[in-house]
């Protein structure tokens, strides 16, 4: 146990709308050459841009998080952590960061969330830095961020319009635009609400409804609510294609193995390794947005559907965890998950709990004992000579048996495809079975539904010997057609 409590202290998640609208004094409206509401184009602009991380302090002074990290039975994020988590995330759209601090808050406000002086300071600090865009890492109010704008004489941008920020220029597929635009206009909707005044203008009325006039807010409301109706619809229509992709799936005896873990953790670094494709890999949040998934062929013969996922992250706005419920299902319905780790970042355990609560949230049980959960602890190759050994001792006390791997160096990666083998193995039967040679329908439904580890034919009768794995479920059916066979 010594071993394990050494190693614990060693290794202590287009087409849309931006959220980035010009200015507040622009009005939207349904002129000809314009978007409506929600539904324009508006890109940042490579510029500098502030980053403010607030954190909660009790009433010693105490930062939340870290007296948090001490009582509670998961681990959270150091301030530091999101800190350099939040840079990432303006980087990830090609910002200049001008500066990137942590602001202590002893009460939130509800007006300007932090304190009048704290405003004046950063207004100071946004004129120093000539900073156009000012991003708070934290949920702020459609009035918060009116009033800090004025304040600041500055764009600015909360955690949740960031990450949508992200997650519409990386999507590729017309399922992830459409998922990513809808979880735009919802978050717009809520924001039409008293953050922009000058929607609040009266329009002149016209038909014969609706009297004099019509508040220039309640119009752009319906066309964001008639624009989120079309979505769902559109929605609607591409998850029928994607369930009769997955009907077809489920018809090949092939088990699905999602691949899952906290943006950045190399994810699709290791799916590119086990599957030789090209799927973007880069040192950069949520480099991969867009469900892939490919073939492969483990040393036992067994036969599997890889998929790479999204990546995870701490306080995903719950819109986008809905929105992209469709593609996650891939994650839902995987006979196995594998739970990729950075095992070198010194937040690994704040990470992998951050996961696993997505994963709780989608209803996927992530109790050890009755779990389909293998996690995978990638980028040993950057840990030290004695926490790589550190690891490996803890390793040895987990109960779901981590495999670790280098996913650059391919270290590890063996022994990984062999643990996911014996995974989905753990109930299979390795059956003989001899067809004569007008069992042509028979051998079919067997290549359909088992997997053919040997093949061979007589030459004088032309019966067909085969050695198969399957499971006991199809054992049975097998043997119900050998004994109807003549």
């Amino acid at each position: 146990m010594k071993a394990a409590t050494k190693a614990e202290d060693g290794l202590t998640q287009a087409r849309t709308a931006s959220v980035i609208d010009k200015t507040n004094d622009d009005v939207i409206s349904e002129k000809p050459g314009r978007e409506k509401p929600g539904h324009e184009l508006l890109r940042v602009s490579t510029g500098r841009a502030l980053v403010i991380v607030p954190v909660l302090k009790d009433w010693r002074g105490e930062d939340a998080a870290a007296r948090d990290s001490r009582s509670a039975p998961v681990a959270a994020h150091s301030s530091q952590d999101r800190l350099t988590e939040a840079t990432g995330l303006a980087e990830a759209i090609d910002l200049e960061i001008a500066d990137a601090r942590i602001v202590a808050i002893a009460t939130p406000r509800p007006a300007t969330l932090f304190g009048k002086g704290k405003v004046e300071e950063l207004r100071a600090l946004v004129e120093e830095t000539g900073s156009g865009l000012v991003i708070v890492d934290h949920a702020i109010t459609p009035v918060q961020q009116s009033n800090l704008e004025k304040a600041w004489n500055a764009k600015v941008l909360d955690r949740t319009g960031l990450i949508l920020e992200i997650f519409g220029r990386r999507a590729r597929t017309r399922e992830g635009r459409l998922q990513v635009e809808l979880a735009h206009l919802t978050y717009q909707k809520g924001r039409l609400v008293r953050a922009w005044t000058h929607l609040e203008r009266q329009r002149g009325g016209g038909g014969f409804l609706g009297g004099p006039g019509e508040a220039q807010l309640e119009l752009d409301r319906r066309i964001l609510e008639a624009r989120i109706e079309s979505i769902k619809k559109e929605l609607a229509q591409v998850v029928k294609t994607r369930e009769l992709h997955r009907a077809g799936r489920r018809k090949v005896p092939y088990p699905i193995v999602s691949i899952v873990g906290y943006t950045n953790a190399g994810k699709s670094t290791l799916f590119n390794l086990v599957t030789g494709a090209a799927v973007l890999a880069k040192d950069q949040v949520f480099a991969t947005l867009d469900p892939t998934m490919r073939e492969v062929k483990l040393r036992s013969g067994r036969r599997i559907i890889l998929s790479d996922t999204v990546g995870f992250i701490s306080s995903l706005p719950t819109m986008l965890v809905a929105a992209f419920r469709a593609t996650l299902e891939e994650v839902i319905e995987a006979d196995l998950i594998l739970h990729v780790r950075d095992i070198s970042h010194p937040e690994t355990d704040a990470q992998a709990a951050d996961v696993e609560q997505v994963l709780g949230d989608l209803g996927i049980d992530t109790v050890p004992a009755h779990s389909h959960i293998l996690e995978v602890w990638n980028k040993i190759d950057l840990l030290p000579d004695s926490l790589r050994q550190d690891a490996g001792n803890l390793a040895r006390f987990q109960e779901r048996h981590p495999a670790l791997v280098s996913a650059i160096t391919g270290e590890g990666i063996g022994q990984l495809l062999d643990a996911i083998d014996a995974r989905l193995g753990a109930s299979d039967q390795i059956i003989e079975v001899t067809l004569p040679a007008d069992a042509g329908k028979l051998l079919a439904w067997i290549h359909a539904n088992a997997d053919v580890l040997t093949r061979t034919t007589d030459d004088e009768t032309g019966a067909t010997t085969l050695t198969l794995r399957t499971t006991t479920e199809n054992k049975a059916r097998l043997e119900s057609q050998l004994r109807r066979s003549p």
